[in-house]
């Protein structure tokens, strides 16, 4: 999810705007959402095509793990410099305010994504976290992280070297731990919100923790390196290496990576997350994020309809979930009632309207700036 924007130092004491690389990076993962949501919104998964199931629906599946790594650059570049400003306690409040901003539009959109479907007693046992929605519950993890997050920020601007680089370790290895010791006091629910449980669709805070402070490592680069095009290439070089290794583990470990491939569209290993699920989806999170930070701003500018979702991830989350379910599903009457290249004919008309009304929104909002100031 996007946060409030600081202007970032980069090496030799510059300033820098916005980051095109980061808008673009995150805009992939929302356009790669917003295509699992309409399609699979508008008709089940068994009534996709082969090629829809491989090789479309299963690419989606780089979203979930892009957007966790882009919410940690986003926070490393904008705010983790800033920890020692004597403003840091504004900044922090800045964040805070931003994860409450989110938690209601989780919660508004719940409401939207269970309306016409499910009962009043669901919606609410829903929104009282007895139940977990599924194609927005995403948003609760940011929400949640968003209100401690900020608190981590200043040791980890303090911390050393050695010890950011080794953070994802042991947090995986907690989480992995508590999944599979811990009874979590008999409330799967807690479970769910910490570290994942399979009968509920949820990201977990210390599940998806390594994640995010990968980010933190690959934004502490950005800062240094994004500046210079020959250190720019270099990190995007080492993103791609990243990527490829993943992608070979993946399949050496693959049996059969056809049959594979279609049970990870169908989420098998997402939730909680199982390692070849892993491989895969945070591999291609390394290949989109080192395409985007190759690129740089003139891919950013190339492809700036994807950049401008990028640049206000909320808005293009409240927008595509309000018109598959209230437009598409609920007015039109499409749900299961249009053939897959149809379903996909619409989703790609839902990105390029999202696209447009962030585009305008954010024009109506600060006349004769190209972005709202969140990175």
């Amino acid at each position: 999810m996007t946060v409030p924007a600081a202007s970032p130092p980069v090496a030799g004491g510059a300033r820098m705007g916005r980051i095109g690389a980061i808008d673009l990076a995150r805009g992939f993962a929302v356009c790669l959402m917003i295509l699992s949501h309409g399609t699979n919104g508008l008709m089940p998964y068994d009534d996709f095509p082969d090629w829809g199931q491989v090789p479309i629906h299963a690419i989606t599946k780089f979203s979930s793990s892009l957007f966790v790594i882009v919410f940690g650059i986003a926070l490393a570049v904008a705010f983790v410099p800033k920890t020692s400003a004597p403003d840091w306690p504004q900044r922090r409040n800045r964040l805070l305010w931003r994860g409450l901003v989110v938690l209601f539009w989780y919660k508004l959109l719940t409401i939207v994504e269970m309306y016409g479907r499910h009962d009043r007693e669901a919606i609410i046992d829903t929104l009282l976290y007895r139940n977990f929605p599924s194609y927005v519950e995403i948003l609760g993890f940011y929400a949640i992280a968003l209100l401690w997050i900020p608190w981590v920020l200043p040791l980890w601007a303090r911390m050393p070297a050695w010890l950011r680089w080794l953070s994802p370790v042991p947090v995986a290895g907690l989480s992995w731990w508590l999944l599979h010791n811990f009874g979590f006091w008999g409330v799967p629910q807690v479970q769910a919100v910490l570290v994942e449980h399979p009968d509920y669709y949820t990201w977990g805070q210390l599940a998806r923790g390594p994640l995010i402070l990968v980010g933190f490592l690959v934004g502490g680069l950005l800062l240094r390196w994004y500046g210079d095009p020959r250190t720019r290439l270099g990190l995007a070089g080492g993103l791609a290496l990243v990527s490829a290794l993943l992608f070979a583990w993946f399949l050496i470990r693959a049996d059969a990576p056809g049959e594979l491939l279609v049970d990870i569209g169908r989420n098998a290993g997402k939730h909680p997350p199982q390692l070849m699920f892993t491989l895969f989806s945070v591999g291609g999170a390394f290949a989109l994020l080192a395409l985007a930070v190759a690129g740089g701003e003139w891919l950013a500018r190339m492809l700036r309809p994807v950049a401008v979702i990028g640049s206000d991830a909320l808005m293009a989350f409240i927008v595509h979930i309000s018109v598959i379910f209230l437009l598409f599903r609920e007015t039109l009457g499409y749900y299961q009632t249009v053939s897959y290249p149809r379903a996909l004919v619409l989703t790609a008309l839902l990105i390029a309207a999202t696209a447009a009304w962030i585009w305008l929104w954010q024009r109506i909002r600060q006349p004769g700036r190209p972005a709202v100031q969140r990175q």
